[in-house]
Order: C-alpha cells, then structure tokens, then sequence
C-alpha cells in the first residue's frame, strides 16, 4: 500500500511538470523583468539617466533646464541625439551610447529623445524672433564679450568672482570649470525659467542681444576659467592672500636659547 501512495505521488509530481502547475519555490507567470537594453520606456529611462542632473521633471536641476520650451526649438534632433551619444566635452554630460562607454542602445537614445519633445516641446517659439543660431558661426571676439558682460550680465552676476552679483557669480572658476562654451551659448539664448534666468531677448534692457554678442560674451566667460580651478583667487596686487602663501603657512621654528 506504501508503495502504490508513493507511485501515485511521483506521478502526480511528474503531471504538475508537465501541464505547468504552480509548485513551491517555482516562479509563476509574469510580470518578466525586462534586460536592460530591452528598456524604451522614457519616463524610466529618463529618471534612471537624466533626472539627476536635469531635474525630475526636466527642470530645476543643476545642469541645463531641457523642460524649457526655447531650448526645445533652439535644439534639433540630429544635435541633441549627438549630446546624448557622444556627451559635451568640457562639461559633466557623459556619453550615454553604447558605442561611447555608456549603457544605452541607439533604441533607447532615440525612444528618450522622442519622450523630451512629445513632454516639452511647445512648437517652435523662437519662430519670427530672429533668435540666434544654436551653434556659433565664428569664433568670439574677447575684448568685445567683456563689454558685453558689463552690460547685459553684471548687475546680476557680478563683476567679479570675488564680488558676486545677486543671482551668483558665473566668472568663478569652480563654476567656468564645468561648462564650456556652447553650453553658455545655449544658456544665454534660451535662458532658464526655472531658476529665473531670463533669455537672449531680456538681458539688456530694451533691445536684445545679437548673435554677435552672444558669440563674443561667451567667448570671453571660457576665457576666465583659471588653470587651476577651485585655487584661492589672487588679490588686488596680484598674489594669493597672505595668510594662503606657501612659505607663511609653514609653522615657523622656535628659537631656543642656551640655559
């Protein structure tokens, strides 16, 4: 009688294996956790690659505001796919592609690009602004940048890193070490609403700045950036503060005297 419960036990075991039945310890139907790569979902892959430094929402983050409806038109695909794939050089945007060292697939890359423009895209507002051109069209003019930061960007920021402005200083060098050019190009034109700063049309009162100026202004902040970011900066005379020079900061050797 032993016998016969266990043979129909084993069979009924081998049954639940054949049919599929559900037993202990044996994973049920779905949902599957998909691959990596197999991942096209924006709004996942969004807060898993962009969030950090764009903001959850595309806004209100450290890094440039891609929620922001000029910076959608000022943008097209081809140039915000190569942002993506092959990173900004001169900035903390790492590339993202596979073939770059990244994690995403060329699928993923383009299902997040169409994810920006179906949420922030608004339709081209730069149209009849006579906006200047996302990428410059010839190398800025130093001297001049000077004076156009004087103008349209120190009552705000500052003259100096040492004497920022109320919206804090952008010629300090731990700040001009992060960006390079074009992302201030961008920065200017587009501005960025989410932290108030306002675009190319609204920074010198009663006119606009020209694509000239936006050329030369940003040429002229780069060049601001020290050899050494994030060194104390030096003073009125030129030298480093006294209580930061090398030979001073040296603890100095006490004179002894015989008994």
């Amino acid at each position: 009688m032993s016998a016969g419960r266990n043979t129909i036990a084993i069979a009924g075991v081998l049954i639940a294996l054949l049919t599929g039945c559900h037993l202990p310890g044996r994973p049920g139907p779905g949902p599957e956790v998909p691959r990596p790569e197999e991942i096209t979902n924006f709004k996942q892959l969004y807060g898993e690659n962009c969030a950090g430094c764009h903001g959850e929402n595309g806004e209100n983050g450290p890094a440039t505001n891609l929620a922001n409806p000029e910076y959608e038109a000022l943008i097209d695909d081809a140039s915000l796919r190569n942002v993506i794939t092959n990173g900004e050089k001169g900035t903390l945007m790492p590339s993202f592609s596979v073939h770059s060292g990244g994690d995403l697939t060329d699928i993923q890359i383009d299902a997040i690009i169409r994810g920006m423009r179906a949420h922030w895209f608004k339709g081209n507002v730069l149209a009849a602004q006579n906006a200047p051109p996302y990428k410059a069209t010839r190398p800025g003019n130093i001297g001049d940048g000077q004076a156009v930061y004087s103008e349209a960007c120190a009552r705000c920021h500052g003259a100096t890193a040492q004497h920022p402005g109320p919206a804090g200083s952008i010629v300090d060098g731990a700040f001009l070490s992060l960006i390079n050019q074009h992302t201030i190009r961008t920065t200017i034109i587009a501005g960025r609403p989410d932290v108030g700063q306002p675009d190319w049309r609204n920074l010198i009162p009663g006119r606009p700045l020209t694509d000239a100026e936006v050329t030369d202004v940003s040429a002229w902040l780069v060049a601001q950036t020290p050899a050494n970011p994030g060194q104390p900066y030096l003073d009125s005379h030129g030298t480093r503060p006294t209580s930061e020079k090398p030979d001073e900061a040296q603890p100095k050797a006490v004179k002894r005297t015989q008994p």
